[in-house]
């Protein structure tokens, strides 16, 4: 049986008071710019997801996805939907699990905000990092189907695909210590927070040596995926928002951070038992990936865990702003932002373990 985030998360509902447009000019705008568009059209909006807010578009021969900028003030440089267009039309075009990118609307004239529409995916999405929905015997095959989309991922050459100027060249640690410090820093109505401003003082004072650049997703977990219907595979990655080039171990040790995680958070394996649950442990994990992309481990991997523990903590900080301005996307945000002390006493207590 579904749990309740679940069942809070998954599937359709009503468009949102406040999340509304105008149906008919959207509707044109598809007649003219997506091939082999034909109405009548019903709209519907997600349950899920927190930052970009995400439609059903339903016509009697095919369904459509559109994902919009939010209404209302936004912080500068977020919600930008046209990288998420970009960045999966060019990885489609590469052979990566991605929806197809149809068409993207610069004119806030059509709806008021920027949006895209992709193919509608079908598929699952498990809500819960212990895969509840999954047999026993199942589960490990799930947790590789992950693991190899992120070295897939990973193996890209961005200048071969051409994204070689989908980020900014320099030490991706820093402009991300940067970027998300500035984001904190600058929400004055979601407020300071005494862990987080220690990991603004001693993060930038600790990047570990090295330089590596690809391709990274910025939110790889298994709710940002949409897996076969009945088989251990992966058809779609979902949620480009904060995709970028950047450490690909960053970006790797954000999603294994599922196994520290509590099961209050993003459904975390914190405490699950590993064994009974046929899940592989995180050494395990870590060593398939390795294997994967030809490494011989992973040096400094508590400090990519602390360093996305940050990142994450500022994600629900910048949450907790959109809940008090009231332009959060999903209804669940607000048990999001109550969430944002705990991770930013995580991130802190994670950074002292790598002094």
């Amino acid at each position: 049986m579904a749990d309740a985030l679940t069942e809070a998360n998954s599937g359709t509902t009503p468009v949102r008071e406040g999340y509304g447009f105008d149906q008919h000019a959207l509707e044109e705008w598809l007649r003219a710019n997506v091939a082999g568009f034909e109405g009548p059209l019903t709209v519907e909006q997600f349950k899920g997801g927190q930052s970009n807010p995400t439609y059903k578009l339903t016509t009697p021969g095919r369904s459509y996805v559109l994902r919009r900028k939010p209404p209302g003030e936004l912080l500068p440089g977020a919600h930008a939907v046209d990288r998420e267009a970009r960045v999966q039309s060019a990885l489609g075009k590469a052979g990566f699990p991605v929806a197809t990118i149809h068409g993207l609307c610069a004119d806030d004239a059509v709806i008021g905000t920027m949006f895209y529409v992709m193919d509608m995916v079908e598929g699952r999405v498990f809500w819960n990092n212990a895969f509840p929905e999954v047999s026993r015997e199942d589960r490990p095959a799930y947790f590789d189907a992950m693991n190899a989309a992120m070295a897939q991922l990973h193996s890209f050459d961005p200048e071969a695909i051409g994204l070689g100027d989908y980020g900014k060249p320099g030490n991706y640690f820093a402009r991300q210590i940067g970027r998300w410090s500035k984001q904190y820093l600058a929400d004055d109505l979601a407020g300071r927070n005494e862990d987080m401003d220690a990991l603004v003082a001693w993060l930038p004072e600790n990047i570990p040596p090295g330089e590596e650049s690809g391709v990274v997703h910025g939110d790889f977990r298994c709710d940002n995926m949409i897996f076969h219907p009945s088989e251990p595979r992966v058809l779609a990655v979902l949620d480009w928002e904060l995709s970028t080039l950047g450490h690909p171990l960053a970006d790797f040790a954000y999603h294994t951070m599922m196994y520290r995680m509590p099961a209050t958070i993003v459904p975390g394996l914190d405490g699950a038992d590993l064994a009974a649950l046929n899940i592989p442990t995180e050494q395990e994990y870590v060593a398939t990936y390795c294997a994967r992309t030809g490494r011989d481990g992973i040096p400094n991997y508590e400090f990519y865990i602390a360093f996305n523990l940050f990142r994450l903590a500022a994600i629900f900080h910048g949450i907790k702003g959109r809940v008090m301005r009231g332009t959060a996307a999903s209804a669940q945000a607000a048990e999001r932002a109550k969430s944002f002390p705990m991770l930013a006493r995580m991130a802190r207590k994670s950074m002292e373990n790598c002094i």
